[in-house]
């Protein structure tokens, strides 16, 4: 404490100890400030976005997954395969059925088309009978050939003035596997842009979806791509190839001038992408604010620090020290002040030639007191363990926290007979010690194996050797010490 109380006396010392300090903190600041907006980049595309990603693919299990699966349960319905087979005789009967769909899932249409008669069905009758000659029909043909048991397609809707409309075109068979026609249910496109315009002013970002060709087919009416084909867009057209094969993940990208962070995830239910994309100058603008706000903070704060420095250094220190060797839980010395240590203790023992042992114990049924009280009580019982382990050791000895429910003992100068009465002393120790947990008695016991360390060899082999003899201990009934030599 004296040499330690002359240097922080010294003015000019404290003055250098000041200038190093405030030169390191602006210059670690400085770079740090760089190092931070890569980590906030890596934040915003790892788990800000997909977070967005997770909660608005949430939503659309309502306002679009969940239409593929009403024209899945309606190609499936074994009335209307039925009714195709009789020869689609009572026309009311579909009717009635496509309209108690539309009405009972609030859809904007519902249709079936039939294969055999080429008549277009929907709630209000027979709407049309389709031909491969009519362009508005081509729908029809393409899902018929398709191998996909279902698409996704915006179309106007003739049933509804030519209204765009979102169609779930599904595929139907009968029950040998022949194909009967198409069926499904149309949402209007004004609701969905509707939609995704709330999910952009809720989530503070620009959401559009892509097809499988890089197209661009639903978006709010804000924040729209500057193209429809991603292919002809700045910055996305290096980027779209790469990203329509991987499917999902986290992207940047330039476009005049600004620094786009992008993630995408695939729905398989729609085969389309969600691009959610974030300006990151714009993300970036408070946390510069923040950044200089905590600079100011900082420094103000290290005045105070260097004030108090030479009163309160040394204190801190020993505390640090005393932090960096010990394990929290038990207040024993873990593996870092063991290595220490025991480089110390093989340079004395190479000088006197002095035999040195090794114990390693195992608490007993561990995994058992965890699984059955709580890892609260598990450690209650470590600590009680590592507390009666070093009421049982000399000053001499160094015992450490070796890994989990586990205990390293290292004996300076004992032999392995006396070794394995210490630790035969040690077990009995803690044979004694019963715990009340819940009202009842809990008897705690450890197995240990023991090993000396042989001329010329190092402490890593004694270990090995003392913790196999720990699991002949415990395969000869725990609660035992098993002897290496």
């Amino acid at each position: 404490m004296v040499s330690s109380h002359r240097i922080f006396d010294g003015r000019r010392l404290l003055v250098l100890l000041s200038l190093l300090l405030s030169a390191a903190f602006l210059a670690t600041t400085l770079g740090s400030y760089f190092v931070s907006r890569n980590v906030i980049r890596e934040a915003i595309i790892g788990r800000e976005l997909p977070l967005a990603a997770s909660n608005i693919y949430v939503e659309l299990q309502k306002d679009l997954v969940q239409p593929v699966v009403i024209s899945s349960t309606m190609a499936h319905d074994t009335f209307l395969r039925d009714w195709v087979l009789k020869g689609e005789v009572d026309v009311s009967e579909m009717n009635r059925y496509l309209q108690e769909v539309k009405t009972r899932y609030g859809a904007f249409s519902s249709f079936f088309v039939s294969e055999r008669s080429a008549s277009y069905y929907t709630g209000g009758g027979v709407l049309k009978k389709i031909s491969p000659t009519e362009p508005r029909d081509a729908w029809y043909y393409r899902v018929r050939d398709m191998e996909e048991p279902y698409e996704i397609n915006v179309d106007p809707d003739l049933a509804n003035q030519d209204a765009m409309t979102i169609f779930i075109n599904y595929r139907v068979f009968d029950f040998a596997g022949q194909y009967l026609g198409a069926t499904g249910i149309g949402l209007t496109t004004d609701a969905m842009y509707s939609r995704i315009k709330n999910y952009q002013q809720r989530f503070q970002r620009t959401i559009y979806f892509v097809n499988e060709q890089g197209q661009v087919v639903l978006r709010g009416h804000n924040g729209t791509p500057a193209s429809t084909n991603l292919r002809e867009r700045p910055g996305l057209r290096e980027l779209i190839d790469r990203i329509l094969q991987d499917k999902n993940g986290g992207y940047q990208y330039e476009a005049g001038g600004t620094n786009h962070l992008l993630n995408v995830q695939y729905i398989p239910e729609l085969k389309w992408y969600l691009f959610i994309e974030k300006d990151e100058s714009e993300a970036l603008a408070p946390v510069r604010q923040t950044l200089y706000i905590n600079l100011a903070i900082c420094l103000a704060i290290t005045l105070v620090v260097l004030m108090l420095t030479n009163v309160s250094l040394g204190r801190y220190q020993r505390r640090i020290e005393e932090m960096a060797a010990t394990d929290k839980l038990t207040g024993m010395l873990n593996r870092q002040a063991f290595d220490i240590l025991m480089d110390k203790l093989m340079a004395d023992s190479a000088r006197t030639a002095r035999p040195v042992s090794m114990l390693m114990l195992d608490l007993d049924h561990f995994k058992w007191v965890n699984d059955q009280y709580g890892h609260a009580v598990g450690d209650r019982v470590l600590r009680r363990v590592a507390e009666t382990l070093q009421q049982a050791l000399r000053k001499s000895d160094i015992a450490v926290r070796w890994d989990g429910e586990e205990f390293l003992v290292v004996l300076d100068n004992c032999a392995l007979d006396e070794a394995r009465q210490i630790a035969e002393k040690i077990r009995e120790r803690i044979a004694q010690v019963v715990l009340e947990v819940q009202g009842q008695p809990l008897a705690l016991s450890v197995s240990a194996g023991v090993s000396q360390l042989r001329g010329g060899e190092q402490p890593d082999q004694a270990i090995r050797r003392a913790d196999s003899a720990l699991y002949q201990a415990k395969d000869g009934g725990r609660n035992r010490v098993g002897v290496a030599d």
